[in-house]
């Protein structure tokens, strides 16, 4: 893609003013929309009154709330409820396509972002979804598209791809230390020394900060930092060591259990998904 200088990025800024006023202006229960963005363009924050349903057919892409942060690797979706502020920030070039829904008011909602896996089925529907959205002549065609591809969206499997980030200052600089330099061996007891903190106190503050223990976030970052690499085509070994794995097989170990494949097998399946 091209290259981001001023007048690119303002032309993407234009842009992306002027969908959020065309879907937002719209009066349809469901809209679909498709974008190409470049590595390093990011969308600023915003909020939709539909719920979204994010899907990645190329690219890596990190959605950051008030919250947490939520990688969406090729194949993938994330969910985000009506009314949740939220950046998009393309770790790559990315070709996204989204689904915006307009929830039944007796509807429930989550509390926060979800990544989905998406279906084979999905994304057939999301594909002609668009394609029909600008032909008058088919509505009758386009309307059953349209719930169904509703229907499949709402029943997608749920990934653990979520990454909360704290919002203590001195842990969010570690954990972005992190994200930038992985490094899976990385000793608690080397955080806690780090921030001042007995291991107690770094354990317990990292848990109210986040829901989840370190070890399990260092895992999952481990994951999110790897992908954007591994997105690009570079050797698995290669990101395996340079990510601090001593062995392919430990990474891929790691790997499995987030993804549910191979990184070979997961890169492969994204090709696939990504045709066309």
């Amino acid at each position: 893609m091209e290259k981001l200088t001023r007048q690119l990025l303002a032309r993407l800024h234009d842009d992306h003013e002027r969908t959020i006023r065309w879907m937002e202006g719209s009066n349809a229960d469901v809209v679909v929309h498709s974008a190409a963005q470049p590595q390093g363009y990011t969308v600023p924050r915003h909020s939709h009154r539909r719920a979204q349903f994010l899907c990645v057919f190329s690219g890596v892409v990190l959605v950051a709330t008030d919250r947490g942060r939520w990688m969406i690797p090729p194949g993938h979706a994330l969910h985000i409820p009506r009314g949740i502020p939220h950046s998009v920030e393309m770790l790559s070039d990315v070709s996204m396509k989204s689904v915006y829904v307009t929830p039944p008011d007796d509807g429930v909602e989550p509390d926060g972002p979800r990544v989905l896996q998406v279906s084979e089925l999905a994304r057939s529907l999301l594909l002609e979804a668009i394609r029909l959205q600008e032909l008058s002549d088919e509505r009758r065609k386009a309307d059953l598209v349209f719930a169904l591809l509703v229907e499949e969206v709402s029943a997608l499997e749920e990934r653990p791809l979520g990454l909360p980030f704290p919002a203590d200052r001195r842990l969010a600089a570690l954990c972005r230390d992190y994200m930038a330099r992985p490094a899976p061996n990385l000793r608690l007891d080397d955080c806690a020394d780090k921030l001042s903190m007995s291991r107690r106190t770094f354990t317990r503050l990292f848990r109210k900060e986040t829901g989840i223990s370190f070890s399990t976030w260092r895992q999952q970052a481990s994951v999110f930092a790897c992908l954007p690499q591994l997105a690009d085509g570079l050797p698995v070994t290669e990101v395996a060591l340079e990510a601090g794995y001593e062995s392919v097989a430990a990474f891929t170990t790691m790997f499995r259990r987030m993804l549910g494949a191979s990184p070979r097998s997961y890169m492969v399946n994204r090709w696939s998904f990504d045709r066309g």
